[in-house]
């Protein structure tokens, strides 16, 4: 078969040459479209139920929803587990699903079973969101303008801009943070509502009534129907402030509204009041003002402004959406030349450096290898010939991933990264034997003949190796969370990328040696390459003769590396990017005014702007944050974009964090992680048991212990962070005497009860909403309390200490529960490289300490990341290998052959160790993605080499002589490309802009295991193969007797 495609070829150059055009167009085209993404959109089998619950506690939260959700839910089917976050004002559940859920069905079955729960009055609707890294803005603008008119800013942007970004192909929704917002509000006077027998509630009541728009359906006007409708709508707030409220309809609309004792008690209030049949205006017992608030404060650079955020669909181009967004920006500030833009944040810019550096390294890689190839062939043409397959197999590379609907992100493009230095190989293979016939003077064939004998005589190595380096990633397809979701388009994309470096090898690179080499070569083969071989079969003869001593050598030398590796090598999961983002967090002490908090975000902020390198600083308080995404506290997220060349960023939030301690705020600070969105630095410790007071001991053991701990920073728990809090003790006897019920009292006290929308008015032709506002009282204290007034049904007051009493408690700013136990996490930030190792050394004291029986700890965090990622992939290691082992007894019809050729794997770790201990590099996902690499990289040397061997074999050859003959044939296509590879390597191990997720850790990890297998594959799998095969023949000779 390889003969008749390699005559057709050969024959049809022309039509060879025409299905290049093809691809190179196709590969542009597919480059252009292809979906472009900062990573792979894994979505977790999670999904998250908000719930908003304005004015309660985390107890009352927990109590009220979050366990009725969980006692909902937990028995639904593919639910793997569910975990609670109760906090002030909102409860967050957490729904984990088995992977191979169907996530649409269990969405559709989640939303049924909220559905069924009774939740007390005052919770809001649960808002079901799942866990997908499109949730998050792809780019965020702020705006202002040059007269600091936010009324008019909100206009135009409401207006001639968020319509216009809605409109953009792939946009989700375009938010705005920060803006203004038309509305009345009515704020009462409660003396004046007292002296007029009326309540909140009951003028509030008939507001709602009195102003209704009710359509009352079709009535028959003589043939015809007409639509009636009662529209009690004012036309202005002049109208609404005129309003007439009459004493006794409050009364009637408060009674029929609240019951039996409203009406009994506003009935006594009309009976003891001989004015009672007397009316009184809305405005004389009440501010009522038409105004421009603003429901979340936004600023950059100490200004006003609003911030606009852009959500993309899943399918969508990331790059393409935040080209197109900036696009009608740009054009939205040239219409209003009074509007001012930030970029807040732009995730397209990653994306496009990303490329920019593939591009950059890709051309860096060519080069060397170029430079490589050319040293060994001395032969220009015929260097041209191997190169070919670079661009051509990244074009394959891409058409295919686009007939995939794989995006271009930083693992796919750091994939054809690496991949440049191993499409390479077969055509080196191909050309170098094609370049070894045509100058050998004793050479038979000629023209096409020789060419496809050559090209036919290396393409079972071609192809047991290129099958090879590819087999080795299938055990990522079982390879299951993050890892395995994120490597899958990683592996597929060098699986592309290695098929066509192979198709190309033979098809269009013997194509191109008939075309450039119709008369033949004919010459003497370079002397260099004559003493690189004679060298290298003298050091390979005195191996072969003396095989113990390179045995225990090479041994010696691996016992020491591995020794050398576990001593000075540490452990992490993934390393976070370059972009110069930073996101702060600020989560405030419950009862922290909006005021207060601002006051703590224009604190950082000028500290801030006044530090070198930052561009933007942009924060928002109150709305939805990564702390509170109900938005119902005071939170604050702040957005610092620095320079793109600020030197160690990485070291930049642990700085800023530390400065931000000194201000003493009593809330707490963090920093989101703008990397990978994982826990990549992060030791986090669970506590779990039947209560909080059972837990609470063992936390604070834990806390005291890493905060000891050197290499921890930020360390914190959920029961460190509480507050105090008053019981009202109700006396039932007492208040039932006075008519008061608890319920009554609760909505009597309560001043934190959100703002309730009673009406519409109409305003410059558009409808305003009337919003009831509490008149909060800030200067409270235990005696004020208790000798507040409460209303009863005898028409009196009440102190509330009458009725109640008052005690001092506290409770935690955050109530976690999972599986029906109490659970606490006390957290810290490994500010040391070996995140593995502080958290074995803390697991090791955790697991010392004196705890109840009941409780339960264990350690997750990054600790949690490593260990499955380690675990997953050192299977994955090991699956390869069998897997690669198989394919090589397929391909070798034998056994033993194949067993010698993975003798060149131990030998990579040697070079592995010495390269991540001298780069300072740890063991971490992309170093071990690296290893699995390695499987393949290094058993394709060995394949070419035994494969000469065996060949050499059966044509007669002794065996030591036929292995000293194949060594001196084959060395110097091995050496090629190893060094084509390693060259290929060298910008992204020395390169400053290196990938995310692809770094400088893969790169050490290939570069430092091909060296040193190379090298040794070079004397040890030959020694190996001889005392083998040595014994295979003893023992035949002595069963054959």
């Amino acid at each position: 078969m390889i003969k008749k495609l390699l005559q057709f070829s050969l024959g049809n150059k022309f039509a060879i040459f025409l299905m290049v055009l093809l691809v190179i167009l196709g590969g542009i085209y597919s480059s252009v479209k292809l979906k472009q993404e900062l990573l792979p959109d894994v979505e977790p089998p999670m999904m998250t139920i908000q719930t908003s619950v304005p004015g309660a506690t985390p107890t009352a939260v927990k109590d009220d929803v979050s366990d009725k959700i969980d006692d909902q839910i937990r028995s639904m089917a593919d639910v793997k587990n569910v975990s609670a976050e109760s906090i002030q004002n909102a409860s967050m559940v957490t729904v984990e699903y088995e992977d191979s859920t169907d996530m649409d069905k269990a969405e559709n079955d989640l939303k049924k079973e909220l559905d069924k729960i009774k939740f007390k009055s005052g919770v809001k609707e649960p808002e079901i969101t799942r866990n997908s890294m499109d949730a998050f803005p792809i780019v965020a603008y702020s705006f202002t303008n040059k007269g600091d008119n936010l009324k008019e800013a909100t206009k135009k942007i409401n207006q001639h801009l968020i319509p216009k970004l809605q409109q953009v192909k792939g946009v989700q929704n375009a938010q705005v943070n920060g803006q203004t917002k038309r509305e009345v509000s009515i704020k009462f006077d409660k003396a004046k509502l007292s002296k007029n027998h009326l309540t909140e509630q009951d003028v509030q009541k008939y507001i709602k009534n009195a102003t209704s728009q009710t359509p009352l359906g079709l009535f028959q006007f003589d043939d015809t129907d007409k639509s009636v409708v009662v529209d009690g709508k004012y036309k202005s707030v002049d109208a609404l402030k005129n309003l007439t409220i009459p004493q006794q309809s409050a009364a009637s609309g408060a009674s029929s509204a609240g019951g039996q004792q409203a009406s009994e008690m506003m009935s006594q209030q009309s009976s003891g009041d001989d004015d009672s049949s007397s009316s009184v205006k809305l405005k004389d017992i009440a501010d009522v003002k038409l105004g421009d608030t603003r429901e979340s404060i936004s600023k950059t650079n100490g200004k006003d402004a609003l911030n606009v955020q852009i959500t993309k669909a899943q399918d969508a181009n990331t790059v393409q959406v935040a080209d197109d967004v900036r696009d009608k920006i740009n054009d939205f500030k040239k219409q209003n030349p009074d509007m001012e833009s930030h970029i807040v944040l732009d995730t397209a810019k990653p994306i496009k450096d990303s490329l920019h550096t593939m591009i950059n390294k890709a051309l860096l890689g060519t080069i060397v290898a170029i430079i490589v190839i050319l040293l060994f062939l001395r032969n220009i043409r015929m260097t041209t010939i191997s190169i070919v397959s670079i661009p051509m197999s990244i074009l394959i590379a891409m058409i295919a991933l686009k007939l995939s609907n794989i995006s271009l992100n930083i693992l796919t493009l750091g994939a054809l990264t690496v991949a440049i230095g191993r499409v390479i190989d077969d055509s080196i293979v191909v050309v170098e034997n094609i370049y070894r016939r045509l100058s050998d003077k004793n050479e038979q064939l000629v023209k096409d003949d020789l060419i496809i004998s050559a090209t036919k005589e290396v393409f079972k190595p071609i192809l047991s190796s290129t099958i090879v380096t590819i087999i080795v990633f299938l055990p990522l397809a079982f390879v299951s969370g993050s890892v395995g979701e994120m490597f899958r388009p990683f592996a597929l994309a060098i699986t592309f990328s290695l098929l066509a470096s192979l198709l190309v090898s033979i098809t269009i690179v013997p194509a191109l040696g008939s075309t450039y080499f119709k008369k033949g070569l004919k010459r003497k083969k370079e002397k260099s390459l004559g003493i690189v071989g004679s060298n290298y079969r003298k050091v390979l003869s005195w191996s072969l003769n003396h095989k113990w001593i390179v045995l225990i050598l090479s041994t010696v030398i691996l016992i020491a590396s591995i020794v050398l590796g576990a001593a000075k090598i540490g452990t992490s999961y993934i390393s976070t990017g370059d972009d110069k983002y930073m996101a702060l967090t600020y989560t405030p002490k419950p009862g922290e005014t909006e005021g207060k908090v601002l006051d703590h975000a224009e604190q950082v902020q000028k500290y801030l702007n006044h530090k070198g390198k930052v561009k933007t600083v942009q924060y928002s308080v109150g709305g939805p944050s990564p702390t509170d995404p109900t938005g119902s506290t005071n939170s604050l997220a702040l957005m610092v974009q620095y320079d793109s060349n600020t030197p160690n960023f990485d070291e930049e939030p642990d700085k800023v964090l530390k400065h931000i301690g000194k201000y003493k705020h009593p809330g707490e600070w963090g920093n989101q992680d703008m990397g990978t969105g994982g826990s990549n630095n992060k030791i986090e410790i669970d506590v779990t048991g039947p209560s909080l007071a059972k837990i609470k001991g063992t936390v604070n053991k834990i806390e005291d212990t890493m905060q000891k701990e050197h290499g921890i920073a930020n360390v914190k728990s959920d029961l460190s962070q509480t507050y105090e809090q008053y019981n009202v003790n109700v006396d039932h006897n007492k208040a039932a005497k006075q008519g008061i019920t608890a319920s009554q009292l609760a909505m009597t006290l309560n001043q934190n009860t959100p703002d309730q929308t009673v009406t519409t008015v109409k305003d410059g032709g558009k409808n305003v909403n009337v919003k009831i506002k509490q008149d909060k009282v800030t200067d409270w204290s235990k005696e004020k309390l208790e000798n507040t007034k409460v209303p009863s049904q005898t028409g009196k007051e009440v102190k509330l200490s009458d009725i109640a009493s008052l005690e001092k408690t506290s409770t935690p700013n955050k109530i976690k529960t999972e599986a029906g136990d109490y659970t606490s996490t006390v957290s810290g930030k490994v500010t040391s490289s070996n995140v593995g190792g502080i958290s074995q050394k803390m697991i090791s004291k955790v697991n010392k300490m004196d705890k109840p029986n009941s409780v339960k700890v264990n350690v997750g965090g990054a600790n949690d990341d490593i260990g499955n990622a380690i675990t997953q992939l050192t299977l994955a290691m090991l699956a390869a290998i069998i897997i690669v082992y198989l394919v090589l007894v397929l391909t070798f019809k034998g056994a033993l052959a194949p067993f010698t050729i993975l003798f060149s794997l131990p030998f990579t770790v040697i070079g592995v160790v010495l390269a991540l201990v001298i780069t300072g590099e740890t063991l971490s996902v992309p170093s071990m993605i690296g290893m699995l690499m390695l499987i393949g990289i290094v058993v394709t040397n060995a394949i070419v080499l035994i494969d000469r061997v065996i060949n050499n074999e059966k044509s007669g050859m002794p065996m030591k002589e036929a292995l000293i003959e194949a060594g001196g044939t084959r060395i110097r296509p091995i050496l090629m490309t190893a060094l084509a590879t390693i060259g290929a390597l060298l910008p992204m191990l020395f390169g400053k802009d290196s990938s995310m997720l692809i770094s400088k850790g893969m790169a050490a990890t290939v570069i430092g295991g091909l060296i040193s297998s190379t090298l040794l594959t070079l004397i040890v799998v030959p020694v190996i193969y001889e005392i083998l095969m040595t014994m295979r023949n003893k023992l035949k000779r002595k069963f054959n007797k």
